[in-house]
């Protein structure tokens, strides 16, 4: 268990030993239970990137621990885990479960804080080598400015929900992290070679076209995600080099 503080920290282990925990295979339960990995990773439906030439595939493994939660249902039309607190896009209609005997509320382990019960890193960038299967490099993603009550950023690495893109020359983007940039790196070394500020959270993969004016464009879309409660937003965002090739 860890915490910001003293006192975060000791409400984190007072609800671990409340949770039902079996290891990696428990099942939900009415008390509440232990879920890790959890629903977002180690990988999510964002996927990973494969480079065929340079045979890598990077990823975005993430380890955050989650509580699920069945809540009995007495009837097939309330809405038990979905109220008037949650938008609606926050969290699946299925989850609510009607016509079955319980609902189902799920949401990651975190503090009053909103900080994971469990220590940082939260969320890392690797690569693997597609031929012999073994770990390239691994580096710790991402800050907690936008997910902490002080805009503090430290780089603890966080936690992501949205996949990566490769381009032929090398270099990957992703925008999924629970702060609100876009980022790219060298996949060879991992090294951030650039990063963006987003106007909301970018939970969704990035992708690449070549305009008409025969320069490459990266796209992000940054629309936040109710289940990470990062900022809503709508904005679509394209970037590109100058003419002249230069940052």
């Amino acid at each position: 268990m860890w915490g910001a503080t003293l006192f975060d920290q000791l409400a984190c282990r007072i609800q671990f030993h409340r949770l039902r925990y079996e290891g990696r295979y428990t099942p939900p339960s009415t008390e509440g239970s232990l879920i890790y990995p959890g629903n977002f990773g180690v990988f999510n439906w964002g996927s990973i990137a494969v480079d065929p030439q340079r045979r890598i595939a990077f990823t975005t493994p993430t380890y955050l621990a989650f509580v699920s939660q069945l809540i009995p249902r007495e009837d097939d039309t309330t809405l038990y885990v979905q109220g008037e607190n949650r938008p609606e896009y926050s969290l699946p209609a299925l989850n609510e479960n009607f016509g079955a005997p319980f609902a189902v509320k799920l949401a990651p382990f975190v503090s009053v804080l909103g900080l994971p019960c469990q220590a940082p890193p939260w969320g890392y960038v690797s690569a693997a080598d597609l031929t012999t299967g073994e770990i390239v490099w691994k580096h710790k993603n991402g800050t907690v400015r936008d997910a902490s009550p002080l805009p503090l950023p430290f780089a603890m690495g966080v936690p992501n929900l949205g996949g990566p893109i490769m381009t032929a020359g090398g270099v990957a983007f992703l925008s999924g992290t629970i702060d609100y940039y876009v980022r790219g790196y060298d996949v060879t070394t991992g090294e951030q070679l650039w990063e963006s500020r987003l106007p909301a959270g970018g939970q969704a993969t990035p992708m690449t076209y070549l305009g008409e004016d025969g320069r490459q464009y990266l796209l992000v879309a940054a629309g936040g995600h109710g289940s990470l409660g990062t900022k809503a937003g709508d904005s679509v965002i394209a970037y590109t080099l100058p003419p002249d090739g230069l940052p």
